[in-house]
Order: C-alpha cells, then structure tokens, then sequence
C-alpha cells in the first residue's frame, strides 16, 4: 500500500480519531486506527467497540491496501511534520514508513484482519439540522451521570413524542440530582424505536458535537439493530445505544404552582458564582430564599466563613427557604440563552424547576438538599 497526502489533510483525520481511540489499551488493535488506501482516497477508522468512526479523505494512492498503526504515535508524529506532502507507504511484516522532506519515519503495525468490523447501517437515515441536534445536546449533557454503576443514567435519552399533531424530539437526561429535558419540532419520518426511545453513550454524544463542529448544516440519522448512526458526506460516526431503562422523568417533574420567580439569569448566575466560593467544597450547599420580589443566596463554610448576597426579582408567591446545590444550579443556568429564567419551587422540601423566559419546552428539575 501506498499513498501520497497533505500533510493537513492527514493531520485533520488523525484528530478526529483521538478521542475513541481505547486509552486502556485492553485489546492492543484498539489503540491503532486503520488506514485503507483506495480510488484517489484513504478511509480512516477507528473504534473502542462502543463508539466507531469512519472517514473518507482525498489522497493520491499509488498502490491500494490497508493496514493499522498505532493512532496516538501516527498523529504524534504527522503533527510535527513539516508543511509538506506525506508519503505514506506499507512495507514487509506489517511496519509502515513515513516520509516527509528530510524525514523518514518507521512505525510498527498490526494486521489489518485483527481489526474490528465496522457496523453496517442497513436503515434509512432521516435528515436532522446540526443547528437543533447541537442545541439540545448542549441543554441536556451537562446533567449525564458519571457514575458508571448507574449505566442507564450514563447517556441521554432520545424520544420522539407527538403533541398537538407535532412531531417532536425530546432529549431527556438526569444523574439523580438534576434533570434536564428539552423538546424540539421535527419535520422528518423517524425511525419506530424513536417513539419507544434509546439511550445514546456521552461519549458518542460528545463525538457528535465534535462532528457538528465542521460547519455541517445537516445531519442524517439513522438505527440499525443496536446501534446508533450518525452521517455527513464524508464521516460516518456510529455508536452502541446504552442497554437498560432509563427512568419515568415525568415523575420527576414537579406541578407549576404559584410559587414561580422571574430573574435575571446575568445576575442570577454571578451571584451564585460569588455566594458558591465560600460554601462547602464538596456539598456546594447554598441556601435559597424566596420573599416578596427578593431572592437572597446565602452560604457557609466553618473554615472558611460566610457570604450573603440579595437579588431583585419579580416574585410575589410565598415565602420558601430551601438548600441547593449550587454547581447544579450553575450549569443549568449556563446552558440558557434567554435574558431570563422562570424559578419555580413548590415549598421548603420539593424540587426546584428552572426554565427559560417563553421556552415552554426547556427545563431542568433540580434536587434540594440539607444544610
């Protein structure tokens, strides 16, 4: 095998990979990508059996074939190469050489049977618009558990849900301590397991935002058996859905009662940035109170001290005294894009509900806590 690449065009597919390939090193393919020479194109794979990526690039092949490297030490070494041309080129035994200018690299290889097949997607995709698909991720990950023990709360779940003769989306996610849930129209035919909904793994997620970041106006999605695929013209990403139910949210959800503040989400969340700095470090515990068009954040911290700070508001429901966390409240307010944001809480012990200013179909559910 052998080919001749820009050096950046190269550099371009080797990043892409970085992120799945398997940094454990469990299965010792896992940590090398393929690299298949074809029609004036090379195709770039890489998978950690959870999440695979595959890309199309342009490239003058002169001898086609396939082989695998070691991803981390191929872009270790096409990163420092100078702004030339890259030859690339498969030698006896499975080594590869690289040569640059001056430069001349010999790498260690690995059978190219040894890797991983790539998932077929065998359905028809739908067209989803990047710009709406980035939203609401940005709106839900934050709330993902990290806690691998909780598999079924370790991604965001995706379902399709028919209102008022709309065909809507909703991501919903939650780590037992904040959730999140966003609603969004869409025009196109959906895949049947949508209206039964799936869970996507972050880490797919955040290569779907990584994919998103080229400019790419319009996404194709589509499901096969277990899996879930995303496509462009040129990359196809696809991961495995997480197994296991995710929990009825709707329990979760509190009534709107009258209890409901209007607040500056700016100064809302400075203050709450300020109050955080002296409260508990590992709790983050923060206490809330809701009075007639006044919310005043408190917080304390025994080796530290205390802090105090009043925000006008328009509130004009009863007065409630209740704990958050305060990190939780941050991230739910970073993710909002409205000037303001509807503060609902029901009494001193239920949980709060946070929303944007005329976005019915945004909110976050947080947990209160003892202080």
């Amino acid at each position: 095998m052998q080919f001749h690449i820009k050096k950046d065009t190269f550099l371009k597919g080797l990043t892409k990979v970085q992120n799945i390939i398997e940094k454990k090193h469990t299965i010792p393919i896992l940590a090398n990508v393929l690299i298949e020479a074809g029609n004036d194109e090379i195709i770039i794979t890489a998978t950690d059996l959870e999440v695979g990526i595959k890309s199309r690039y342009p490239s003058n092949v002169i001898n086609k074939g396939k082989i695998t490297v070691s991803a981390k030490k191929l872009f270790e070494i096409i990163k420092e190469l100078p702004d030339k041309e890259v030859q690339f080129s498969s030698k006896n035994n499975f080594w590869v050489e690289i040569t640059c200018g001056k430069s001349i690299f010999n790498l260690v290889g690995l059978s190219p049977e040894e890797f991983p097949k790539f998932p077929e997607v065998t359905t028809k995709s739908s067209q989803v618009k990047s710009e709406i698909f980035s939203e609401m991720i940005d709106k839900t990950i934050f709330s993902v558990s990290n806690d691998e023990t909780k598999f079924n709360l370790t991604g965001i779940f995706i379902k399709s849900e028919v209102d008022d003769n709309k065909n809507n989306i909703a991501f919903i996610s939650t780590d037992g301590h904040r959730l999140s849930k966003i609603e969004r129209n869409f025009d196109g035919i959906l895949d049947n397991q949508f209206k039964e909904g799936f869970i996507l793994p972050k880490k797919g997620i955040n290569e779907i935002k990584r994919l998103m970041e080229s400019s790419i106006e319009f996404l194709n999605i589509g499901i096969s058996d277990n899996n879930f695929s995303v496509n462009t013209d040129t990359t196809t990403l696809i991961m495995r859905m997480v197994d296991g139910d995710f929990p009825d949210y709707n329990r979760v959800i509190p009534e709107k009662g009258n209890n409901s503040a209007l607040i500056n989400k700016n100064l809302f969340l400075h203050s709450l940035r300020r109050i955080s700095v002296l409260s508990s470090e590992k709790s983050k515990g923060m206490k809330v109170n809701l009075k007639n068009d006044c919310l005043i954040l408190s917080s304390s911290n025994p080796d530290l001290g205390d802090a105090k700070e009043e925000i006008d508001i328009s509130y004009s429901g009863d007065e409630i005294s209740i704990g958050f966390n305060a990190r939780y409240i941050i991230d739910i307010l970073q993710a909002i894009d409205k000037e303001n944001v509807i503060f609902i809480l029901k009494d001193n012990i239920s949980p709060g509900l946070i929303q944007p200013e005329n976005d019915e179909d945004y909110l976050a559910v947080i947990m209160p806590m003892r202080l």
